[in-house]
């Protein structure tokens, strides 16, 4: 199998295990040949994907993945406890810097997947060897299954909402869990509908809710007040980074790196920057209380129209965490036709979403501990495709050699979360990391950012290990 070829970089080495990029991704270039749009992504792993993806295919994807009904509804989480508020500006300024930097991270993420051609799990075979790749796999595929079930609840929770009903709960997670089940097996057809038609009818929904929440005027309750801005931007950073563990499984079809980068990045800040402060306004109006949030969507006239479109689209999300745990899956069994996964995953994702009333504060914290594990990650990541052996070639073939070492920075990392903000799974684990504080006398805090203290301490690391890993390229750069 021949080596893979960066696209639109001529000059960056080639990595061993997935085939070599044709027509205008292999040059680098634009291109000006028309695309069928019919191609699809590939059945299974080692094959070539078609790269048909521009700017703008990547612009509207992650601008519908920046708008979230939960993103509206977890507003309240930048705002702060009430009595304690932050100002309005100062919330709106932790919301833009928190997505800017944690979006940053995941066009990092969306331009190695378009150089190497391989989805986002298979791209930790070069970091860490296929074998030890397995670890970050089985925890994504765990993270995106409950991400999945929480959407079709949320989904769910949200139609009940625009019809008025506290009812036909199973009807609407049937339909959602239909619909993202089917998207997820045209994937990039999936892609093409969003932006030729969704994306436009959610820009007007959301014009039409600013505007009409405008006029009413937003009060701000905590005039002055900043404490708590760090610990808001910490919490938006996490937000953008949660997509990192898969933004590789769509740039992967990009024509170039450099439209995957910045179509990633442009669409998603401005997407999760209006999200939620269209969600501020909208919880300000409300009172502080984010379960009536959408009451002041509903609140406006026709908003229950929009409030649908914003639901509807809603399913993008499911979409993009059942094909992705297709694809993590995919790392496991390069053999087995995603067409099967995505059906089996979406079945799946479905009966759990029906058999569960609720998304209990319990698995939504053991998710956000999962979720710790991929900011330290994408820091190792990062700096060894671009300072250590990703510079002479990462081995992504199934025998790729395990690589030991680079699981130090990583585990490093996650260490530094955890002990900055341990992640209230368990009694005994938030124990842990609080006595592990008091003996060392350290006292978190409003500089102490978890996400950017355990980003830039295991990329140090990795950098310093550099000069041990990076004769660790393919067979062929190290014969």
């Amino acid at each position: 199998m021949p080596p893979a070829s960066p696209s639109s970089s001529p000059g960056a080495p080639a990595s061993k295990g997935f085939p070599e990029p044709t027509g205008a991704a292999a040059a680098g270039t634009t291109g000006t040949a028309v695309l069928d749009e019919r191609v699809e992504a590939p059945l299974v792993l080692d094959t070539e994907p078609p790269r048909t993806l521009r700017f703008r295919d990547h612009f509207a994807l992650w601008m519908n993945l920046g708008v979230s009904l939960i993103g509206f509804s977890t507003a309240a989480t930048v705002l702060g406890a009430q009595g304690s508020e932050l100002s309005l500006a100062a919330a709106v300024t932790a919301i833009v810097t928190g997505t800017a930097v944690g979006t940053a991270m995941l066009g990092v993420a969306a331009l190695i997947g378009a150089r190497t051609g391989a989805p986002a799990m298979a791209n930790l075979r070069g970091l860490f060897g296929t074998r030890l790749s397995y670890l970050p796999t089985v925890l994504n595929i765990v993270q995106c299954i409950g991400w999945g079930v929480f959407e079709l609840l949320t989904i769910s929770a949200g139609a009940q909402t625009v019809a008025h009903t506290t009812g036909y709960r199973w009807l609407f997670v049937l339909l959602a869990g239909a619909l993202t089940t089917a998207l997820t097996i045209w994937p990039l057809g999936a892609i093409a509908v969003l932006r030729r038609f969704v994306a436009g009818a959610v820009a007007v929904a959301m014009v039409y809710f600013t505007v009409q929440l405008g006029r009413q005027g937003v009060p701000d309750p905590g005039a002055g007040n900043w404490h708590g801005f760090l610990g808001a931007t910490d919490a938006m950073i996490a937000v953008s980074i949660s997509f990192v563990p898969m933004a590789a499984d769509y740039t992967r079809h990009s024509r170039t790196a450099r439209s995957a980068f910045w179509g990633s990045f442009s669409g998603y800040t401005l997407a999760q920057v209006w999200c939620y402060v269209l969600g501020l306004m909208a919880l300000l109006q409300s009172g502080g209380d984010p379960s009536r949030i959408f009451d002041s969507f509903l609140g406006v006239w026709a908003g229950w129209l929009f409030l649908l479109v914003l639901v509807l689209r809603e399913t993008d999300q499911s979409f993009a965490n059942v094909y992705s745990t297709a694809m993590s899956i995919q790392n496991l069994l390069p053999k087995v036709d995603r067409r099967v996964l995505s059906g089996g995953i979406g079945v799946l994702t479905t009966v759990l979403a029906l058999q569960i009333d609720k998304f209990t504060d319990t698995y939504s914290n053991f998710l956000g501990l999962i979720g710790s594990v991929f900011v330290p990650l994408l820091a190792v990541l990062a700096v060894d495709y671009f300072f250590g052996a990703g510079r002479h070639g990462w081995d992504l073939s199934e025998r790729a050699p395990s690589r030991w070492l680079m699981l130090l920075p990583w585990l490093l990392g996650f260490v530094v979360y955890q002990f900055i903000a341990p992640t209230a799974v368990a009694g005994w684990w938030t124990d842990f990391w609080t006595s592990a504080q008091e003996a060392l006398h350290f006292t978190p805090q409003e500089w102490t950012s978890a996400s950017l203290f355990a980003f830039l301490v295991p990329a140090l690391a990795t950098w310093a290990l550099t000069p041990l890993t990076r004769r660790t390229g393919t067979p062929e750069q190290r014969a």
